[in-house]
């Protein structure tokens, strides 16, 4: 094989890797191309990319933060509507504590403002809104408004809306860590009982499923410290489109190419239906 051949071949092959490969441009065409059996149950987000659709446009960071709510809104709304049934976005990290004070203070004035414009709606649609993450550690106007969207959707039966808040995969794993080991300790639980189900039974996500597919915009393909745990059998979805940017159409793109590909679990092929 030549050279043009081979880099052509190993372009396709990693083109079918990142996922996008033969999907269709159209949302219609994508529509009637979705199985609705097999819609993802859990979507996890890496909203990334807000800074430099910003610094691009001539623009300081925050204004990026801002331009990504459109795009939350439009995605959580499809999300409802094509009865996925949980949607996990990371929305503040436990790393993002070291950017500017000025870009860490706008973004908690951005999750106040965007909780108490949207909840109407939200409420409205059955949308139930959780969070993940040490919550505790956030100034109290942002774990006020969390806990009040918390409560008024408590008993929505709709689209599950998890943010993930000063949240970070190892902390998670700390947090699970000592919950099981106060149990231990106090006799509650005998060491031999620890297994997947129990450390599972006490994540942050306890009780909901691991996400179906991850989602990351903006070109990268690191997790980021983001459900270390949850994502062992996650198919991935990278797209260059920038947080920003994105919308239904590459929602629903990453579903399309999340349902042509075959999960196996680590078994063989048709050997996991």
């Amino acid at each position: 094989m030549g050279d043009e051949k081979m880099v052509s071949k190993i372009w396709e092959l990693w083109k079918k890797y990142r996922g996008d490969i033969n999907v269709p441009t159209d949302a219609e065409q994508i529509m009637q191309s979705i199985d609705r059996d097999k819609i993802p149950r859990h979507i996890a987000i890496i909203m990334d990319g807000n800074g430099r659709w910003a610094q691009k446009r001539g623009m300081p960071r925050t204004f990026g933060h801002k331009a990504g709510v459109e795009s939350l809104r439009e995605i959580v709304k499809a999300c409802n509507e094509l009865k996925i049934g949980v949607l996990t976005v990371y929305a503040f990290s436990t790393e993002n504590w070291k950017r500017p004070k000025d870009e860490v203070n706008a973004l908690m004035n951005l999750l106040v403002e965007y909780i108490y414009k949207e909840i109407d709606e939200l409420d409205q649609n059955k949308v139930q809104i959780r969070s993940i993450g040490r919550v505790h550690k956030l100034p109290d106007k942002c774990q006020k408004a969390v806990s009040f969207a918390r409560e008024r959707t408590a008993d929505n039966d709709g689209l599950v809306f998890n943010l993930a808040l000063n949240y970070g995969g190892r902390s998670e794993l700390v947090d699970t860590t000592r919950a099981i080991a106060r149990k231990v300790a106090d006799n509650q639980l005998p060491i031999e009982s620890i297994d997947e189900q129990l450390i599972t039974a006490h994540l942050y996500t306890a009780g909901l499923p691991d996400p179906d597919l991850l989602i990351r915009p903006s070109g990268d393909y690191r997790i980021s410290n983001f459900l270390i745990w949850q994502l062992a059998y996650t198919e991935f979805w990278h797209t260059d489109v920038m947080w920003p940017d994105f919308r239904r159409l590459d929602l629903l793109r990453a579903i399309y190419g999340y349902q042509n590909r075959e999960r196996r679990f680590g078994g063989l092929k048709g050997k996991n239906k």
